[in-house]
C-alpha cells in the first residue's frame, strides 16, 4: 500500500507540475499577444514621427497593431499605403506651409490653384480629409482673418463638396510651438466654420495644442463636436508619449469622442522618446483604445 500511494503521489507531483509550467508559459504568451481592438476608435498615426523608419516597413508595422490609416502622407505614398491595406486619413500637399495660409488674400492665387488640383485627386484615390492653415497673424485682428480665410475658401469649397471631400484646418497652439498662428482656438475655428457654410469644411481638433492654448479638452469637445472633422494625440509638456509620463488623461479623452458618435479617425502625433519607437505607438495605440 505505500508503494502504491508513493506511485500516485508522485504522479499527482508530476502532473501539477505540468501545469504550473503550462501556466507560466500562457501568462508569457499573454504578455506579447497583440489583443483585438475594441473597435470603437478608428486609429491613426502621423507620419512625420516615424520618418526615420521606411514606409513600408512602416506601414507594415501600423498594419499589424490594428491601425488602419496614415496621416499627413501625399500622392507619391499612396500607392504604398493601398498596398498595406491602409487609409490616408488626412492628405496633405496643397497647403503652402503652416504660417503661409488662408488669412492673407497674398496667397490665394497659390492655394487656391493647390487646392483646385489636390481635391480631384484625393477623391480619385478614395479619401476623404485634406489638411488646411490659417497661416500666421502678422498683425490681422480676428475679424480679417476670418474675412480673409471666407473669402478665399468659398473659393474651393464647391470643388470639395462637388468631389465629396472635406477641408480640414488644423488648431495649433500659439503659445509653445506655432507663435503667431492664427487658428489657435477652437472657438476661432468654430466661427470661421460658421462662415464659410459648408458640411465640406470642418476642424482637426489636435488635443496636444489646443490643451497648451485653451485646455477644458473635453467640455470643448463636447460643445463643438459637429464641428469636428479629425483628432490627433499627444503629450503634455512635450508632445512625447500619451502616458502616466504627462498631463492628460487619454482614456478619458477618448471616452467623450466616443461618446459624441464620432466615426472619423484618431491620429496618434506624439513623438516617442523611447528607443523602441513602434513599442511606443502601440502603447499609444493601447492607451487610446477605449
Amino acid at each position: 500500500m505505500s508503494r502504491i500511494n508513493r506511485r500516485k503521489a508522485i504522479g499527482n507531483l508530476l502532473i501539477g507540475s505540468v501545469g504550473a509550467s503550462g501556466m507560466l508559459a500562457f501568462k508569457d504568451m499573454e504578455k506579447t499577444k497583440t489583443h483585438p481592438l475594441k473597435g470603437n476608435i478608428r486609429h491613426a498615426v502621423c507620419r512625420w514621427c516615424y520618418n526615420d523608419i521606411p514606409l513600408e516597413q512602416f506601414c507594415a508595422a501600423a498594419r499589424d497593431m490594428g491601425i488602419s490609416a496614415i496621416d499627413l502622407v501625399g500622392p507619391k505614398d499612396w500607392p504604398i499605403l493601398k498596398k498595406y491595406g491602409l487609409d490616408s486619413s488626412m492628405c496633405n500637399g496643397a497647403e503652402i506651409n503652416l504660417v503661409d495660409g488662408w488669412n492673407d488674400p497674398i496667397f490665394h492665387e497659390k492655394l487656391i490653384r493647390n487646392y483646385s488640383e489636390m481635391i480631384p485627386k484625393v477623391a480619385a484615390a478614395g479619401y476623404k480629409n485634406l489638411i488646411c492653415f490659417s497661416g500666421n497673424r502678422r498683425g490681422k485682428d480676428d475679424e480679417t482673418g476670418w474675412k480673409n480665410c471666407t473669402d478665399g475658401l468659398k473659393q474651393v469649397i464647391g470643388i470639395a463638396e462637388k468631389h465629396g471631400v472635406t477641408l480640414v484646418m488644423e488648431l495649433l497652439n500659439s503659445k509653445v510651438n506655432h507663435k503667431d498662428y492664427q487658428c489657435d482656438k477652437t472657438s476661432w475655428g468654430v466661427e470661421l466654420a460658421k462662415r464659410i457654410g459648408s458640411p465640406n469644411f470642418k476642424l482637426l481638433y489636435d488635443i496636444y495644442h489646443m490643451q497648451i492654448d485653451e485646455g477644458d479638452v473635453i467640455s470643448t469637445i463636447r460643445k463643438y463636436h459637429e464641428y469636428i472633422a479629425h483628432y490627433h494625440t499627444g503629450g503634455v509638456p512635450g508632445r512625447h508619449e500619451i502616458d502616466e509620463t504627462q498631463e492628460l488623461y487619454y482614456p478619458a479623452i477618448m471616452k467623450a469622442i466616443v461618446d459624441t458618435g464620432f466615426k472619423g479617425y484618431v491620429a496618434q502625433e506624439f513623438i516617442p522618446s523611447w528607443t523602441d519607437k513602434l513599442a511606443a505607438l502601440k502603447k499609444g495605440i493601447e492607451i487610446c483604445d477605449v
